[in-house]
Formats: structure tokens, C-alpha cells, sequence
């Protein structure tokens, strides 16, 4: 076999282990059977809800519940070991954030899986039906996908978000965590399979395979037949190998280049709150804006506001000439360049750029935007007309923050991810979106001509 090259997606100072270079056949037979013999288990364990009650499967969603906050001392300790490796390793201050954990964090996550199971259970939803003239009587029901695969990073949050979602959707989940949080993940597999093996359920509804390396990741994607969707969750590197090198159909979530643009009409007040929150309320997100844009009419007035609350926050503003015009003492400031506007921070760093109208914005954020989210402040219904219609991102947000682009605040409980592609599931992706649909067709000995 020639040699197979999957690029490393980390940026500096993160995980590099999700998915990386894996070359030629050395090393990797182990791995092939390892990761196969998972999927078979996973497959046939997915089968067990096929029969399964939504009161079997919220039984078992509260049972790990309470696992996780019986067990939050073992977790915790694991998640410590994680992070020690990850300052070693020099890893971003945001993103030590996202992969720690301690007892309220752990309570947090176990009141999602509460949460879940107070949803409606998707499976078996009619989403529509008729009666042909013939007599045939037709129903199209949501049914699970099966086996869905996750391939992420540094966030061991999203070992339990995905094991609940696939739980209480039907199906059956294989997790490659990456090896930032691969001590933290080793335990909260084990803790939530002993939690579904007390409710009588299989155990390898949620399996790791983590101990494959990447090599596991290799296979995993191309474990097509027993793994029906892969859902990768990360950088824009691992996202754009899986989406490229799986043989597995991906559901593609989103790098969030996320922009803010303040209308010529837009409500200072209001506005100056919204850029904050957005951009400073938790930076290691997807859903945290990157890009503010500013209209040039109202700029004497914003700009000089924003900035200090941004610089309050201590934020690094890489602003263009006009911006750099009003940076008030003590503001950490850089030139923009052209990379800024199409860059991710997930950091204290904001790009900004004054615009001479709404056209202007709309081209930009059309230019650089990753799909994600996209927020406009403004008082003119002609503009959020525009906005709205005119862009293509998977969320476009009106006077308020773009932290909203989570399942959680939309109501759909825990997200496996932000969807940013447009077949199946855009957007958060919460219960329905880990079902498929089979038609139910039913007749009275009806044969066709």
C-alpha cells in the first residue's frame, strides 16, 4: 500500500490527536482490527434500542446522570492528568478551558443528559403521511441512523453530549476524543457503560477508541458499512480531512468565523453589549465572534464605546486604519492584515473593520465567513431583510448574541455539533438530526399495473 498523509490539523498548542499523519501498512493492522471489531460491537448493539421504550432509554439517560456525579472525583482526577499534559505541551489558555472539568462543570454536563430526557424521543415520529387513491396508506417515520461515529477534540463534554444524543436518538456511538482529554474520556466511557449495563442495556452503546491512536481515526473513517455517519468536531484541518479522506458519510460541522456588523441604524447601547458578549462571554466556541464590522455612519459613536469595553476585557482589536484612529489609551491594537479577517481566534483577539454600507458588509462576510453565524445591529427592517435573505450561514441572528447558536438555547437540549453544511441537518444538531426516515407503506393486497 502507498503511503496514506492525513494533515494535522491542530493550531499551536492544541490537541494534535485526533486525527494526524499515518503512514504506510506498519502499525496499522492492530488498529484496523481493533477499531472493526468496535463497529460490529457498536452495530449490534444499536440494535438493542431498535425495541427500546423512551421510558428504557430515559431510565438509562438519568442513570448516567447520576454516574458522572457519583464518579466526578475519578473524573476529575483523570481531567487533571489532561491538563498538566496540556500546559506541558504549551496548549492556549481558551482551550485548557474548554477541556477542564471539575464537580460543577461535571454537574453541568449530567443535567444536560436531565435535560435529553425530558425531550420528545424522535423515533417513531410520523413526519408525514397519506393515503394514495389506490388505498395504500403511506407514513414516513423517523428512525435511527444506526451507528454514528465522532471524531473531536479537547472536549470531553462532547463524550457525554454524544453518548446521551445518540442514546436517546437510537443509536449507537464510537467516540475518538483525541489525545488531549484521552485520560478524561477513558473514564467517562467507563463510567457511562457501567451506568448502561445497570439499566440492563449493552455497554458497547458507547465505546472509545481512543487507545487506537491515529491510526483508530484512519480506520474509523473508512469503516463504511458497519459506521453510518461520521460527525467530525474540531479545527478546520481535522474537519477537512474527514471530509475529504472518510469513505463514511460525514455530517460536516462548522469552523466558526462568526461576524457582528453594526448597522448605520443600529442602537449603540444596545449594540455595544452584544459585541461583548459575543466575542468575550467564552472564547473557546465556535459560536464566538471573530469579525465586527462597523458602519461608517455610525462609527464616531460606537467605535469609541466598543473599544473601551473591549479593552476593559482586554482584548487584542486588529483593526484596519479607521480603527486604529480612535484606539483609546491601553487597548491592545494590531494593523489588520488579510489573514485576520479569515482567522479564528478562539481567543481574546477581535478583527475590525469599518464598512461604508450594508453592500459592503454583506460582500465581506460572504467573503470570509466559515458558514456558522452571523449577527447584524440594526433598527432598519430593510437591512435585517437583507441580511437575512442575502447571506447563507447556517444561523443569522437579529439584536442579539451570537452565543445562541447552541442546541441548549434553542431548546433541542444537548448539539453533537453546528451543522454548517446544507443536506440533512444545518445548524445545531441535536435529537432529529441523528435520525433518518423510512417509509412505511401498508396495503390490502394492492399490486401494481
Amino acid at each position: 500500500m502507498t503511503e496514506i498523509t492525513y494533515p494535522t490539523h491542530a493550531r499551536p498548542g492544541e490537541d494534535a490527536g485526533a486525527v494526524g499523519k499515518q503512514q504506510g501498512t506498519a502499525g496499522t493492522d492492530d488498529a484496523r482490527e481493533g477499531v472493526l471489531a468496535i463497529a460490529r460491537a457498536a452495530k449490534t448493539a444499536s440494535r438493542a434500542l431498535a425495541t427500546a421504550t423512551r421510558a428504557t432509554k430515559d431510565a438509562a439517560l438519568h442513570a448516567m446522570a447520576d454516574a458522572l456525579v457519583a464518579h466526578a472525583g475519578r473524573i476529575v482526577a483523570a481531567n487533571a492528568a489532561d491538563l498538566a499534559r496540556g500546559r506541558e505541551n504549551g496548549m492556549k489558555e481558551s482551550l485548557l478551558d474548554r477541556l477542564a472539568l471539575d464537580e460543577g462543570r461535571i454537574g453541568g454536563i449530567a443535567d444536560a443528559l436531565r435535560e435529553l430526557a425530558a425531550l420528545p424521543d424522535p423515533v417513531g415520529e410520523i413526519v408525514r403521511g397519506s393515503t394514495l387513491p389506490n388505498g395504500l396508506r403511506l407514513r414516513q417515520v423517523r428512525v435511527p441512523m444506526g451507528v454514528v461515529g465522532m471524531i473531536y477534540e479537547a472536549r470531553p463534554n462532547v463524550t457525554v453530549d454524544a453518548a446521551g444524543l445518540a442514546l436517546k436518538s437510537g443509536n449507537a456511538v464510537v467516540l475518538r476524543g483525541g489525545s488531549a482529554a484521552a485520560s478524561s474520556n477513558e473514564v467517562i466511557v467507563a463510567v457511562l457503560g457501567e451506568a448502561l449495563e445497570g439499566q440492563g442495556l449493552p455497554r458497547e452503546l458507547v465505546q472509545s477508541i481512543d487507545a487506537y491512536g491515529r491510526a483508530g481515526a484512519v480506520e474509523l473513517m473508512r469503516a463504511r458499512g458497519l459506521v453510518d455517519v461520521l460527525v467530525p468536531r474540531g479545527g478546520a484541518d481535522l474537519i477537512r480531512t474527514v471530509v475529504t479522506e472518510s469513505v463514511v458519510p460525514v455530517i460536516e460541522t462548522g469552523v466558526g468565523n462568526c461576524h457582528v456588523f453594526v448597522d448605520a441604524s443600529a442602537d449603540v447601547a444596545q449594540a455595544v453589549p452584544i459585541v461583548l458578549n459575543s466575542k468575550t462571554q467564552r472564547t473557546g466556541v465556535c459560536n464566538a465572534a471573530e469579525t465586527l464590522l462597523v458602519h461608517r455612519e455610525v462609527a464616531p459613536t460606537f467605535l469609541p464605546a466598543v473599544l473601551e469595553a473591549l479593552r476593559a476585557k482586554d482584548v487584542t482589536v486588529h483593526g484596519d486604519d479607521a480603527v486604529a484612529a480612535t484606539v483609546p489609551e491601553g487597548l491592545r491594537f494590531e494593523p489588520a492584515t488579510e489573514t485576520d479577517w479569515e482567522t479564528e481566534y478562539l481567543s481574546l483577539d477581535l478583527a475590525v473593520r469599518v464598512v461604508d454600507s450594508l453592500d459592503e458588509a454583506l460582500e465581506h462576510i460572504r467573503r470570509y465567513s466559515s458558514g456558522h453565524t452571523e449577527v447584524i445591529c440594526t433598527t432598519d427592517t430593510r437591512s435585517v431583510q437583507r441580511f437575512t435573505t442575502e447571506l447563507d450561514s447556517a444561523a443569522l441572528i437579529v439584536n442579539a448574541s451570537s452565543r445562541f447558536t447552541d442546541g441548549g438555547q434553542f431548546g433541542l437540549g444537548a448539539e453533537i455539533g453546528i451543522s454548517t453544511q446544507k443536506l440533512h441537518a444545518r445548524g445545531p444538531m441535536g435529537l432529529a438530526e441523528l435520525t433518518t426516515t423510512t417509509w412505511i407503506v401498508e396495503g390490502d393486497g394492492q399490486i401494481r399495473e
